[in-house]
């Protein structure tokens, strides 16, 4: 596809719909409160929104697990509050990603109720059913991504269903084509709508080992850790059949013009990369979490930018990620002086940035009280630290109460310094990071080398990162400092340079003869010249 395609020079902006804003008081987030704040997405420079999933569901875990496919859940309004959130959107030029959760429903999709009411019924296959093993046990050793066997017992039918997360989230069988079907109506259907785009969610978990082998013992397992770990998921997720799904889901968004599929999928690069298929038939943008899981050091972050850029197939366009709702923000793992370098690495990497919902506004991490925790995987396994709640907190709006987020009881805690840190706030302070985003997302607009130029490393020498991104005629070489000391080094031979942007917002215009001095905790952008 050519460099002009909009989710090649496109910035994402990912929405938890719960935590963005409340329009009716009930202390949830809903569609009309995304449509109240599509001026702020608007002015802050971001291309398109993803928004997680909105459909009908029990909430077992917050949305992903689905009782209809095709409505959006009361809670967050109506099917017409999404049409009119869809026109709006791109009335403001920007466009509409929708979360897909196809591995599995909720327990309560009228699929499965069918599916475990006989061994007979024309859905039961629909799921994934198995007799007990030879101890009478469960038919294997797979174990839930939030604890636990993944292995319910069914006393009516006798038989156990397959869970890759929760009990109230049976995993669909994708070894059938009904059920592929079914689902290809449901993008269909969405697409029909507006819709310019899926991040399917755990895309890589979609087909299952037709034997149902054990998995293989994780020997880096260590007591502490979650129990996923506890065993290599060899054959649980990832299994060759699943790149032909992909590549279906694909053939039903080429059916639309300009639409893009994006994959949850937390493997390994040389596996990662699998996910854009053969001839690139798969996703668009198989995300890259690297970034999240990569110490934050100079050298490591180096070395995973060559090998991710390496490993990827031939007109493979690269994504990165800092954060997302199942991850700690990126202002609670670098801290706040960090976080701004970190926005100016995401924002000039070359490939698709997604940023996440209130890390322009720098929010760390938010501590829960024991008694406000929600996530299901921290009660499920307490004590380890697993909750997803400090990720996603309400958005910080304004200094009123509950930050403009609501004016009824927030469903989870703010952040108790988010007076220091709303919209309303930082939109006046020339220096805050928000700001800063805002500057680096206008650079990224005006200047092609940041969206769709080769990456170029230029060093990685003690806590500074540093490359080249070109087009054209234009050089700009961006320099990190990932640590928290001065540091100095030398610019390209037979260059000078003019300062762009500093990540402390003071220095643009600053000419450079022959060398860049990095404050601590400082990122410049430079437009350089032979």
């Amino acid at each position: 596809m050519p460099e002009t395609t909009w989710w090649k020079r496109g910035i994402v902006y990912q929405i938890y719909p719960r935590s963005f804003q409340d329009s009716n008081g009930d202390g949830i987030g809903d569609l009309n409160g995304i449509r109240r704040r599509l001026d702020y997405l608007a002015s802050l420079g971001v291309d398109a929104i993803w928004i997680s999933p909105i459909y009908p569901s029990p909430m077992a875990d917050f949305g992903y697990d689905v009782a209809d496919y095709c409505g959006v859940d009361p809670i967050f309004g109506t099917l017409e509050d999404f049409d009119r959130l869809v026109e709006e959107t791109h009335a403001e030029g920007l466009k509409l990603i929708l979360d897909f959760v196809p591995n599995h429903t909720s327990d309560q999709h009228p699929w499965f109720k069918e599916s475990r009411s006989s061994r007979t019924n024309s859905k039961r296959d629909w799921y994934i059913w198995r007799d007990p093993g030879p101890n009478g046990g469960p038919p294997n050793n797979w174990i839930s991504n939030f604890g636990g066997s993944a292995w319910e017992w069914d006393e009516a039918t006798g038989q156990y269903y397959y869970h890759a997360f929760l009990r109230e989230q049976p995993d669909l069988n994708w070894r059938n084509p009904d059920v592929r079907k079914a689902m290809y109506d449901a993008l269909r259907f969405w697409l029909d709508r507006g819709v310019d785009g899926f991040r399917v969610d755990v895309i890589w978990h979609l087909i299952k080992d037709a034997e149902f082998r054990d998995n293989p013992p994780n020997p880096a397992y260590q007591p502490g850790q979650p129990e996923i770990n506890r065993f290599l998921q060899v054959y649980s997720a990832d299994q060759p059949e699943v790149h032909e799904v992909v590549s279906e889901m694909r053939d039903v968004l080429e059916e639309y013009r300009e639409r893009v599929l994006i994959g949850e999928i937390y493997l390994p690069l040389e596996r990662l990369v699998t996910y854009y298929g053969k001839d690139l038939s798969g996703a668009h943008l198989p995300f890259n979490f690297q970034l999240i899981q990569t110490a934050w050091d100079a050298q490591k972050i180096a070395a995973l930018i060559k090998e991710y850029e390496s490993a990827l197939p031939e007109g493979g366009w690269p994504n990165w990620v800092l954060g997302n709702h199942d991850q700690p923000r990126i202002g609670a793992r670098v801290g706040a002086a960090q976080a701004r370098v970190a926005a100016m690495l995401l924002l000039t990497l070359r490939g698709t940035p997604t940023m996440y919902y209130g890390d322009e506004l720098g929010i760390g991490k938010v501590e829960i009280p024991p008694e406000a925790v929600q996530d299901p995987w921290e009660k499920n396994e307490p004590g380890l630290s697993l909750g997803r709640d400090p990720a996603r907190t309400p958005m910080q709006w304004d200094s009123s109460a509950h930050g403009g987020f609501t004016d009824g009881s927030p469903w989870l805690p703010l952040d108790p310094g988010f007076r220091s840190r709303d919209v309303e706030g930082l939109s006046k302070d020339p220096d805050s990071i928000l700001m800063l985003y805002r500057r680096l997302i206008e650079l990224r607009r005006r200047h092609l080398p940041l969206s769709v130029g080769p990456y170029e490393p230029f060093t990685a020498e003690g806590s500074v990162l540093a490359y080249e991104r070109r087009h054209g005629a234009e050089r700009l070489l961006v320099a990190l400092n990932l640590g928290h000391q001065p540091h100095s080094l030398p610019l390209p031979d037979g260059t000078s340079g003019r300062v762009l942007l500093s990540t402390h917002l003071d220095r643009e215009g600053d000419l450079l003869e022959t060398k860049i001095s990095l404050r601590p905790d400082e990122g410049l952008i430079i437009a350089l010249r032979d």
